[in-house]
């Protein structure tokens, strides 16, 4: 029997979130029979924003991921199973960073088919015996979610392979996305069973759950939540393939940190964020974040590491097992080369083998006596392309061997079955030298293992083979993760076949006091980030990222993947109709300063002129004679003055400030500290350079300024540019009275002392020189010039200019962050609310005189 939340999966998948309804129950910490919890479908839960305080004070860390760390058998009888720890898995190895007394809870699914009978009492040991939280997808969700949205499609793209035709790599398929998130979502409903929102960290991991964050965050708002990729991020140009590619980037912004191996994958993340979603990251301190709706999403960049103990552990049994007695008896006389790795398409294995050929043929010193050992660990994948690989790596063993062997030599050694681990560590302690040609893999610890097996234990049989000094060599592709990190490797483009064939030979026939300088670097580096170092890293940025999480207000907008939690000051609040009329019709001397762009006119209006509605209702605010009604815009004089015309009362101040006119009755006057454009002479010619080597910006002219708009640019080489074209007109303009600044996709050179703020505190002076000190002052704007206003408002009370008992209302457009108190949603709530404060004037012009300013 299926849940009703699972029946509904379908409308998820194509977008249709089903409609919030009743409060949601306080969960208890653990449950203690899992199982479908129906009072937690989407279609009548709300979102908890973890306002209770918890009656639990200690932290705890809930894993999720894919699979659990846990190994699964069936009875001898067949009744029933038997579980245990999987020692090699990383989720039970990072436990070794983590505070001693924070409860761990893993979230994942089983390596094993349990019936549906079984589930229940499977679910109950893994909870008590190994605080594990078993997820159970249908065999027809996991087929397509596991087999075919993560394997044919993500694992390829995000490896740089484009399905180019049907048989080379997976096309999109809808059914199988639908699948993806259907799991994502059985997923969630396993951490909500067991969540305790205000002290739980939830920590997911890899390319399988990149959509779990927007399922979390949907029913948690405050919830503290880490992603990790453990696969490459590829470039934006092979991501933006991806017909869900805004869907899932959005998810993953749902996390409060996200973590990549390398600064490659985090840069094409970025590039991606800003590409798609026009997003920029800051580095403040060492810390890369993006700014989201208010919240700050941190980017963490740490390879991971391997445990220690875990290998040492192992070296021991191998010494027991006299594994590494045998092999070195089995290849005396011989220099061993080692290649372990999946058998996977990407692994790059055809292409060590044949460097291996071109070393034999180059180097005939080698022959009957390198040799090379490759370890073909169990494919986790399949299809086509597998089982090609597959066959031509075959053939190259047996045509290589065939070539270059001899009685009791053979150059290649295949071994094409699952290893023991401590087998493995045995190869490691043989081999003179690793070799990886991965053509793209996320981190690949092969090297980080072999190092220190060729290191040894003190008390170990290996170490004691390893006579003399200890040593290691790598050969390594440029294309994995864990290359930046040993930078005493032999680094290779593995596509190269001849340059890696000399890079082996030179790797054995390096001198040994060099080999000793190497491997003593890459283990100092290898034993101090090992897996406990990663973890403990990642979590400490979690709750540094998290710190402000309880402090704000937060709310969920947004429908599908397109939910997003926006996080803002708990005094920032939606600003109240009956709160702002009531205060207008209290006051005797108001002051209302409104942008035009964004506010009274919305963005994306193709025809900028403003309404009869606008210009109707401005017209009543300004015939009050308790009114001063100012539009204040960083557009030119020209436009603003011919657009309204028919308001001759209203107040306008164009180009930010720099030119401002009381009434239409009046003159211009100029608010500027200079008069002198002589400046433009040098910018203009400056700006013109950067316009014919920049594809889609251009230059607009003011009166009084000169700006440099890139948004139709490609946003990075336009960011490139802007940022080095504001250092160069800095430079040349250093003498110069002139201010240069960059904006959204902006760069803006404007005389010194010109700002929405300074014509805000100029206004307000003259009136308060005239005897009409404010008493009520609304001001609106939607975009960054409109903060130098708010800024000026917060502190003109102080300076006097501004009564203390005035009321003020500094209102943004939209909710974001921003230095005003009040929101509102729109321009047509803007419109909706000066509508409101005109009916509450006093009554307007004469007919005569409303003649006269008819347009």
């Amino acid at each position: 029997m299926m849940s009703r939340s699972y029946t509904n999966l379908l409308d998820l998948a194509t977008g249709n979130f089903p409609a919030i309804g009743r409060e949601r129950k306080r969960l208890p910490r653990v449950m203690t029979v899992p199982g479908n919890v129906y009072e937690l479908d989407d279609d009548q839960a709300n979102s908890v924003s973890s306002d209770n305080p918890s009656s639990v004070a200690q932290d705890r860390l809930i894993i999720v991921a894919n699979q659990l760390p846990v190994k699964a058998n069936r009875r001898a009888d067949d009744r029933g199973w038997v579980f245990s720890w999987n020692e090699d898995s990383l989720l039970l190895q990072l436990k070794e960073g983590l505070p001693e007394d924070m409860e761990v809870l893993y979230v994942g699914s089983l390596r094993v088919d349990v019936d549906l009978e079984e589930q229940e009492e499977v679910s109950q040991i893994l909870l008590e015996t190994f605080k594990c939280v078993p997820t159970f997808l249908p065999h027809d969700v996991l087929e397509k979610f596991y087999h075919g949205f993560c394997k044919k499609l993500l694992w390829p793209l995000f490896h740089y392979m484009l399905p180019f035709s049907a048989d080379h790599g997976g096309r999109f398929d809808r059914s199988m996305w639908e699948a993806y998130v259907s799991a994502n979502k059985l997923f969630s409903q396993k951490v909500i069973e067991v969540i305790n929102p205000d002290d739980d960290y939830v920590w997911i991991h890899d390319y399988h759950l990149m959509v779990l964050p927007t399922f979390l965050r949907r029913h948690f708002n405050q919830l503290r939540m880490g992603f990790f990729l453990h696969s490459p991020f590829p470039s934006s140009e092979i991501y933006r393939t991806l017909p869900v590619r805004e869907e899932i980037l959005k998810a993953l912004l749902n996390s409060d940190l996200i973590g990549f191996h390398t600064f490659d994958y985090a840069r094409h993340f970025l590039s991606c964020c800003s590409r798609m979603l026009g997003l920029e990251y800051q580095s403040k301190r060492g810390y890369i974040g993006l700014e989201y709706y208010g919240r700050t999403v941190g980017i963490k960049i740490m390879p991971v590491g391997i445990h220690m103990g875990r290998i040492a552990s192992v070296m021991k049994l191998a010494d027991k097992e006299k594994k590494v007695g045998e092999l070195k008896q089995q290849f005396e006389g011989k220099t061993v080369l080692l290649g372990v790795d999946d058998m996977d398409i990407f692994k790059g294995i055809n292409l060590k083998l044949l460097a291996m050929e071109q070393l034999l043929q180059q180097h005939s010193k080698w022959q009957g006596k390198a040799v090379l050992v490759q370890i073909a660990n169990p494919a986790r994948g399949k299809g086509a392309d597998l089982e090609e690989i597959q066959a031509e790596i075959r053939e190259n063993c047996r045509r290589i061997n065939e070539e270059f062997g001899e009685p009791g030599y053979e150059p290649i050694v295949f071994v094409d079955r699952p290893v023991s681990i401590s087998e493995r560590i045995a190869y490691y302690s043989i081999a003179e030298c690793v070799v990886v040609t991965a053509v793209r893999d996320g981190m690949n610890l092969t090297p980080y293992e072999y190092i220190v097996c060729r290191q040894g234990t003190d008390d170990s049989e290996s170490s004691s083979d390893l006579s003399g000094p200890k040593k290691s060599m790598l050969v390594l592709s440029e294309f994995i993760g864990c290359s930046p990190s040993l930078s005493g490797a032999i680094r290779v483009n593995p596509w190269n076949v001849e340059a890696t064939a000399e890079a082996m030979n030179e790797a054995i026939s390096m001198s040994q006091s060099e080999q000793l300088l190497r491997h003593e670097k890459h283990f100092r580096y290898v034993s101090t980030h090992d897996v406990a170092y990663w973890s403990r890293s990642f979590l400490q940025d979690m709750e540094r990222t998290c710190s402000e999480h309880f402090r704000r207000r937060c709310w969920g907008i947004g429908l599908s993947f397109g939910f997003r939690v926006v996080a803002l000051d708990p005094n920032f609040r939606k600003l109240s109709m009956e709160a702002i009329v009531s205060a207008y019709c209290r006051a005797k001397s108001r002051a209302i300063l409104l942008d035009y762009d964004g506010t009274v006119m919305p963005q994306n209006s193709i025809n900028k002129a403003p309404s009869q509605e606008v210009i109707s209702i401005l017209n009543t605010l300004c015939w009050d004679k308790k009114n001063t009604v100012f539009i204040v815009s960083g557009r030119g004089r020209d436009n603003l003055s011919q657009w309204f015309s028919p308001c001759r009362k209203l107040g306008l101040a164009a180009e930010h400030g720099y030119f401002l006119r009381w009434s239409q009755d009046k003159e211009w006057e100029t608010c500027g500290q200079s008069s002198d454009f002589g400046w433009k002479q040098i910018a203009e010619p400056v700006m013109k350079l950067y316009t014919e080597t920049t594809d889609g910006s251009s230059i607009e002219s003011k009166e009084s300024a000169l700006v440099w708009q890139y948004g139709d640019a490609d946003p990075g080489f336009g960011s490139s540019q802007a940022k080095e074209m504001l250092d160069h007109l800095e430079s040349v303009l250093a003498n110069e009275p002139v201010a240069v600044k960059s904006g959204h996709f902006i760069v803006e050179v404007k005389p010194q002392g010109v700002s929405k703020g300074l014509a805000a505190e100029k206004i307000f002076t003259t009136m308060t020189e005239n005897g009409k000190q404010a008493d009520f002052l609304l001001c609106i704007g939607d975009d960054r010039s409109d903060e130098d206003m708010f800024e000026i408002i917060g502190s003109a009370m102080s300076t006097n200019i501004l009564s203390a008992n005035t009321s003020l209302f500094a209102c943004t457009v939209g909710q974001k962050p921003s230095k005003a108190k009040y929101y509102l949603d729109d321009a047509s709530e803007v419109i909706c609310m000066l509508e409101s404060l005109a009916e509450a004037s006093d009554s307007g012009p004469s007919s005569e005189e409303e003649t006269q300013v008819s347009p």
